[in-house]
């Protein structure tokens, strides 16, 4: 019986029954009434039993129909369900995005952009990996993520990038120091203030010491580390003055701690890194111009600088 019972016949079967009478199945169905009576007597004829009893032109389902109609809407709820996941997925409102950043990045620039997506996607998931060149780079090259965040402009193999943010590092300080009060400082303001560096392996510790070197400024370096945030940490504390990406010094400004102009261009990048072998990810599209807000954001702020 099975075999000869069609997704047709279960299909006007439960027309009929939502609708509660042929002609209102028959249009739901895009169909004529002739053609949906003959099927659910084609039904009635396989199932060897009478679905609905027939009086006067109504039809009044049997105690038969209507426990095959619980099971007929049971099965369409767990059809409905899949055709919602797909819609969704082909919205990009449920799946998962991978990515892989520099911590600094991902601590000055995702939440605002991940706050974003969720609101927009609210069953997404993502996953984000904090992690230092070279790794990233050989992450990225091996299509392990679905997308990265670097300070580099050059594409690792396998993937191409896009710029995402430019603009230049700025000078982080106490807001109690008396050079607070200026709002542009240049490398003789330097001269002799306790400072704090990046350490010497950081490319943009290398072109600030040449900065310094080049205008004839000692400073009185004091400590050291590897990353802008603990930097700005303790500029906040009072420890000494420094020079950082602005997306960290944004992130970490507070009452004790305000940023100034450099006087000398330091260009800081940031760029987008998409494998070009991972498959398709429409939620890619939605972090990426999340992303692009959260730059604007944060251009914006440092241009009222």
């Amino acid at each position: 019986m099975a075999e000869l019972i069609s997704h047709r016949l279960i299909e006007v079967f439960r027309a009929v029954m939502s609708t509660g009478n042929v002609t209102e199945a028959a249009r739901l169905l895009h169909s004529s009434q002739p053609t949906l009576s003959r099927e659910l007597a084609r039904l009635e004829q396989l199932l060897g039993y009478a679905l609905f009893a027939r009086s006067k032109g109504r039809l009044q389902p049997s105690a038969r129909a209507l426990l095959l109609y619980e099971e007929v809407q049971r099965s369409y709820q767990g059809l409905d369900a899949v055709v919602g996941l797909a819609r969704e997925l082909a919205a990009g409102e449920r799946g998962s995005l991978s990515v892989l950043s520099l911590p600094a990045l991902t601590q000055a620039l995702l939440p605002a952009a991940c706050a974003r997506l969720l609101a927009q996607h609210p069953g997404a998931q993502l996953a984000i990996t904090p992690q230092e060149s070279p790794l990233l780079e050989a992450w990225l090259s091996a299509q392990r993520f679905d997308l990265g965040l670097t300070e580099h402009i050059e594409a690792p193999p396998g993937t191409r990038v896009q710029p995402l943010l430019v603009a230049d590092e700025v000078c982080v300080l106490p807001a109690s120091h008396p050079l607070a009060s200026r709002s542009v400082l240049a490398p003789a303001d330097f001269a002799a203030q306790p400072f704090i560096s990046l350490s010497a392996q950081d490319p943009y510790r290398a072109q600030l010491d040449q900065v310094f070197a080049t205008a004839g400024v000692q400073r009185a370096l004091c400590l050291e580390t590897h990353s802008a945030v603990a930097v700005c940490a303790m500029v906040a504390e009072g420890v000494g003055l420094s020079i950082v990406n602005p997306l960290s010094a944004a992130a970490c400004a507070d009452p004790r701690l305000v940023l100034r102009r450099f006087s000398v261009s330091i260009p800081y990048r940031v760029g987008l890194v998409l494998p070009e072998h991972r498959p398709a990810n429409p939620l890619r599209d939605a972090l990426t111009a999340a992303l692009r807000d959260s730059a604007d954001a944060v251009l914006a702020r440092l241009a009222a600088l």
